[in-house]
Formats: C-alpha cells, structure tokens, sequence
C-alpha cells in the first residue's frame, strides 16, 4: 500500500574539495556590500555545472571569478572579470551560458577562454539582476531575473529565450526568482521563490505560455528561502533551503529526504549539480565557506539537455 507519509530519511553530506588559500580574498565588493550587509567574504560560490569530461563549474559572485575543479579535487581558475557570475550551464555546443547579476546573459568559450554577452538588456529595459538558468531539449533556455526583488516589491521575472532568439517574459511578479528547473517531460517549470519561501509551478501550455501558475511546495523555517533546484529523474525535486539543507520532494511534492551538513560552518548550501558516473551524487556548493560539498542520492538526476 502506498504511503504518502513514509518517516523523513536523512543523508549527511560530506566535503568534496575546499577553495585554496591562494584563492581566498577578504574583502567586500559592490555586490556583496548589499546582499551581505556590508560584511567582509572571502568568496560566494555559486552555479555549479559539470562539462562532458566530469569537471565541475563553479563560479564567485562577489569577485567575478569561475573556476574549473577537477575530478580529482583540484582547482583551476579560468576567468576573472568585471562582473557578478551567478547560475551556469552548459549548451550542448560545449559553450558555457552564464546568468550575470551585473552583465545580464554572457557565454564562456571554455577552449578559448572568450567571455560574449547574448542578452544585456529585455525589450531595451535593463534586467534586475539574473540569477540561474535551464535549458530544454530543443535548446530553449529559461532563466531568472532576481536582483532585489521581494514581498515589497514583487517584480521578479522569468522569461523564456527560444533558440531562434525569440524572448518572452513569462512571469513579472514573483518576489525574488532563484533556482529555476523543469520536469523530464518538460510539461512544467518550477521556480524557487526566495522571499517567499515557496517553490512555484509553472504549467506550459502548446503555444509557449503558462498558465495557472501556482505554489508547490510551501517551506518554513531556515535563514533565508530556497535557492537552487534540480529535478531527478523520477521528477523529485531537490530543493536548497538556506540555514537547512537539501529537501527532496517526490512528484507530488511531499518531502523525502534531508540532505544537511553536521559541521556548523555549512548553513549556506546554496546550489547543486548532479554528476559522478552514475549521476546519483549531488556536488554543492557552500557559498561562504568556500566548500564543495557532497552527498549520494536515491535517484540520478535527469538527463541534462545541454550535454546531448
């Protein structure tokens, strides 16, 4: 008989690679002064990404940096720039899309090392700041406009970029757009709604548009909203709630698991990646600590089209 309610199963997540001293800078920068009250860090990871040949993305907001880690453990940094890179994924080209707080939609030649900007600006109006992305299986690429937006000031967007470069702008009113994922029949878009603390869906009609969207999953609790999502294959959701962990949801959102860290310093679990060889072990980033962290799942993660 099926049960809805099974008890919470807990997983401990533990540390992959940790940022090297070398890369570590104290300091405070123009975007940390606002979303980190004015305190010193020494980095903010964010936008995890695996590449075809099991290297993971990582990238520092505050000092517009991305790094390449290894298999191994092992750190590489590409670039630096003028910028606030903050969610990545791959293109199945091989061209890395970056969702840039300050510098709007970029690419990154990983080969050649040559930063490009694809979007700068919607309808000729400035975004607030884009936060993270997902592409389809055709190549559509959905992703958020956060900046500061939140319970006073709902105006959040997610827009849709179709690969013919057709832009539309699906939501305007969320307060505080963050993570953003689709189910593996790419029938609905959920989005994580930081100052609300909720998780949003997204139903995708025939011509493109939503329609009825609605909340999926209410949270409570924590330090701040969820932050980034990922859909499993089985369309779990994975969901990172600051000050918590990791819940995942089944496919009628009801909770199943919590990923959490035993060591006090992880409350900042911020973004995640699946990878390994069989796609069942989550990487996370721990944005303040500067720690990869990681942890093994009950189900792989679905098929990333970027990759194809």
């Amino acid at each position: 008989m099926y049960n809805p309610f099974k008890p919470l199963e807990h997983i401990t997540t533990e540390v992959f690679t940790t940022l090297p001293a070398k890369f570590r800078k104290k300091g405070r920068s123009a975007w940390s002064d606002p979303n980190r009250q004015n305190a010193e860090v020494e980095c903010f990871l964010e936008g995890p990404a695996f590449d075809r040949e099991g290297n993971l993305w990582v990238c520092d907001i505050p000092f517009g940096r991305i790094f390449r880690i290894t298999p191994k453990g092992d750190w590489d940094l590409v670039l630096q720039y003028d910028g606030w890179p903050n969610g990545m994924k791959f293109h199945k080209d091989g061209r890395l899309f970056i969702c840039d707080y300050k510098e709007g939609l970029l690419t990154l030649d990983p080969k050649t090392g040559k930063l490009e900007n694809v979007l700068r600006t919607a309808y000729s109006e400035s975004f607030k700041g884009l936060n993270d992305l997902h592409f389809t299986k055709d190549g559509d690429l959905y992703f958020t406009d956060q900046g500061q937006t939140g319970i006073a000031d709902p105006t959040g967007a997610v827009f849709r970029l179709k690969a013919n470069g057709d832009l539309r702008k699906l939501v305007n009113n969320a307060p505080s757009p963050n993570g953003i994922t689709m189910t593996t029949v790419e029938k609905h878009v959920y989005v994580g709604v930081t100052r609300s603390n909720s998780v949003w869906r997204l139903p995708v009609m025939a011509d493109g548009s939503v329609s009825k969207t609605g909340v999926a999953i209410q949270l409570s609790g924590g330090v701040g909203g969820p932050d980034g999502i990922e859909m499993d294959s089985e369309n779990g959701l994975l969901v990172c709630q600051l000050g918590v962990g990791i819940w995942r949801f089944d496919a009628n959102m009801l909770p199943t698991h919590l990923v959490h860290s035993t060591d006090h310093k992880h409350h900042h679990l911020a973004n995640l990646a699946f990878g390994g060889a069989d796609r069942k072990t989550i990487y996370i980033t721990e944005s303040l600590s500067g720690d990869i962290l990681m942890a093994k799942m009950p189900v792989a993660g679905k098929v990333l089209y970027g990759h194809m």
